[in-house]
């Protein structure tokens, strides 16, 4: 019987297979490993990564340490003129409370002396009136200047009125009292009167001193 290949391959001729041939190759080279190119490029890009990532994170904390550092030195320039306006305040009202210490000072210091010149004042005005002593001197707040003395008459006492009035340093100077004494050895066992003045002050005058008199 004739058999007709219609597929045109030669038919491979049937033999025995020998036990010590060799074994067919298998594909893709899978005993050779991986190329050390590749190893290199890898081992490059992760270098680079690193390098970049750490160079991005100290570039962020540069920048940032920048920025803080500009706003405290803002701060700092506020801080240094709030300081600068406290001090000048301070030192504005130090200067002003010693010119209230001084002026209190000086208003104290000028009472005190007005009231002593103006005892003063009193006490020459009586020295100089005739006939007339002086007993006793006092300064009341609010009840004017006491003048306890004694005198030979009663025109004696008017005269002494009279020349606290020219002083222009009180408002008002009345006798309060008048009494007709016994005989005392400073009027010579001459019969004399015991009199008592009151004299307002008149704030409008100015200070009084020992040096003006009647």
């Amino acid at each position: 019987m004739i058999k007709i290949n219609l597929l045109g391959v030669p038919k491979p001729k049937r033999g025995k297979r020998s036990g010590g041939g060799a074994a067919p190759e298998m594909g893709g080279g899978g005993g050779e490993g991986l190329n050390p190119m590749v190893l290199l490029a890898i081992f490059a890009i992760a270098t680079i990564g690193g390098v970049w990532f750490f160079w991005n994170a100290e570039n962020t904390r540069a920048t940032k340490l920048a920025a803080d550092k500009v706003t405290a030195e803002r701060e700092n320039r506020s801080l240094s003129e709030v300081k600068a306006t406290f001090e000048r305040k301070q030192r504005e009202a130090d200067n002003y409370r010693r010119r209230v210490e001084v002026i209190d000072q000086l208003r104290s210091n000028q009472a005190q002396s007005g009231v002593v010149s103006l005892l003063t004042l009193v006490g020459d005005t009586v020295n100089s009136t005739d006939a007339v002593w002086l007993n006793k001197l006092t300064d009341e707040p609010g009840a004017g200047i006491k003048i306890e003395g004694t005198a030979l008459n009663v025109h004696a006492v008017a005269n002494l009125i009279n020349n606290l009035q020219k002083t222009g340093y009180f408002k008002s100077v009345e006798m309060t009292e008048s009494i007709q004494d016994e005989k005392k050895p400073e009027t010579g066992d001459i019969q004399a009167f015991s009199f008592q003045i009151t004299c307002e002050v008149n704030k409008a005058a100015p200070p009084a001193t020992s040096a003006q008199k009647s």
